[in-house]
C-alpha cells in the first residue's frame, strides 16, 4: 500500500512542477513558484515524461514550451490539482482555518486605498495565511506570476479570465482654494486649456480629460504643468495649489472642503470604470481564494449601505 501512495505522490509532485514550468515559460521560474531547486523540478518532469511515455516540454535554451500531448495535459491538470488541493485543505481546514499562500495582484494606488485594508482585515480573520500581496499598474499574468487572484480596474482583453465586479470607479476635477482664488474657475472643459494642470501618465491619454454632461462626452485638452504616475501625488500637488487635477474618486475624501479642495465643473462626469476580481478560468477555486472573494464582496457591499 505505501509504495502505491509513493507512486501517487510523486506523480503529483511531477504533475506540480509540469504546470508551473508550463505555466512560467522556465525551469527557473518554475520551481522558484513551488519553493524547490531548478535541478529538482526537472527531475520531477522527467519522471512525469518517463511515466506517461511523451515529451511534455520542449526545452531549448531561452524558454521552454509545451508539446501538443504538454499543451493537453496543461489544460486539465490545473484542475486536477486544484481538485486534489481543495480536497486536502477542506479536511485540514475544517478546524484550523485557512492556511498556506495567496498571492494577490492590484493596482499600485488602488491597492494602497482599498485593497490594503481589505487585506488587513481577511487576515485579521485567518491568522494561518500568508497574504502576498503584488502592487503592480501592469496587468499581471495571472498563470506565469502564480497569482490567485487580482484586483482590476477597467475591461480587459485577457482570455481566460473569471471576473466579479465589486464597483465602479469615476474621476473628478478638483483644484485647491488657492488656486482657485488666484487662477479663477474654468467655465467650461475647453477653459482647461488655460490653466495648469497635473496629468496622471496612467491614463490612456494623459493629455486629453473625457467629460460627459447629460450623455455627450467632450475631450478636453489640457496643458500640463505636472506628469505624475500616481493619484495620491496628483492629489497633494492640488491640495499644494499647484494645478487642476483629474483624480479618481477612490482618493479623494467625500468631503472635499476637509482636504481644502473644490470640485470643478460638477455638471461634468469623468468616464465610469468597472472594478473587479478576476481569477483564471476553468480552475477549482481553492478555498482560501473563494473566501476572499466573498469576504471583498460582502465588505464593498456594507460601504455602500
Amino acid at each position: 500500500m505505501f509504495p502505491i501512495w509513493g507512486a501517487q505522490m510523486d506523480f503529483l509532485d511531477g504533475l506540480r512542477a509540469f504546470v508551473a514550468t508550463a505555466q512560467a515559460g522556465s525551469f527557473a521560474q518554475g520551481a522558484e513558484r513551488l519553493g524547490i531547486s531548478n535541478r529538482l523540478a526537472s527531475k520531477y518532469v522527467a519522471g512525469l515524461e518517463e511515466r506517461l511515455g511523451v515529451r511534455l516540454l520542449q526545452r531549448t535554451t531561452r524558454r521552454v514550451g509545451t508539446t501538443p500531448e504538454g499543451e493537453e495535459l496543461l489544460r486539465r491538470a490545473p484542475a486536477l490539482l486544484d481538485g486534489f488541493d481543495e480536497m486536502l485543505a477542506g479536511i485540514s481546514e475544517g478546524k484550523r482555518g485557512l492556511s498556506g499562500n495567496l498571492r494577490v495582484s492590484a493596482p499600485v494606488t488602488y491597492g494602497q486605498s482599498h485593497v490594503q485594508a481589505l487585506l488587513r482585515g481577511f487576515a485579521l480573520a485567518h491568522p494561518d495565511l500568508v497574504i502576498d500581496l503584488r502592487l503592480d499598474d501592469a496587468y499581471a499574468d495571472l498563470a506565469a506570476q502564480g497569482v490567485d487572484v487580482a484586483f482590476r480596474i477597467g475591461t480587459s482583453s485577457q482570455r481566460l479570465l473569471v471576473q466579479r465586479r465589486i464597483g465602479t470607479i469615476t474621476s473628478l476635477l478638483i483644484a485647491s482654494e488657492d488656486y482657485i482664488a488666484r487662477r479663477g474657475i474654468p467655465a467650461s472643459p475647453a477653459d482647461l486649456a488655460h490653466h495648469d494642470c497635473i496629468a496622471d501618465t496612467n491614463h490612456h491619454d494623459p493629455a486629453l480629460w473625457p467629460l460627459t454632461r447629460q450623455g455627450m462626452t467632450v475631450e478636453a485638452q489640457i496643458h500640463p504643468r505636472f506628469m505624475v504616475n500616481s493619484a495620491h501625488v496628483a492629489l497633494g500637488l492640488a491640495q499644494d495649489g499647484l494645478g487642476i487635477a483629474f483624480c479618481p474618486d477612490f482618493v479623494t475624501a467625500p468631503d472635499l472642503a476637509a482636504l481644502g479642495l473644490v470640485r470643478l465643473l460638477p455638471d461634468y462626469d469623468g468616464p465610469v470604470s468597472p472594478v473587479s476580481m478576476v481569477w483564471l478560468e476553468g480552475r477549482i477555486l481553492p478555498r482560501k481564494v473563494r473566501s476572499l472573494i466573498d469576504y471583498v464582496v460582502a465588505e464593498t457591499r456594507k460601504s455602500l449601505s
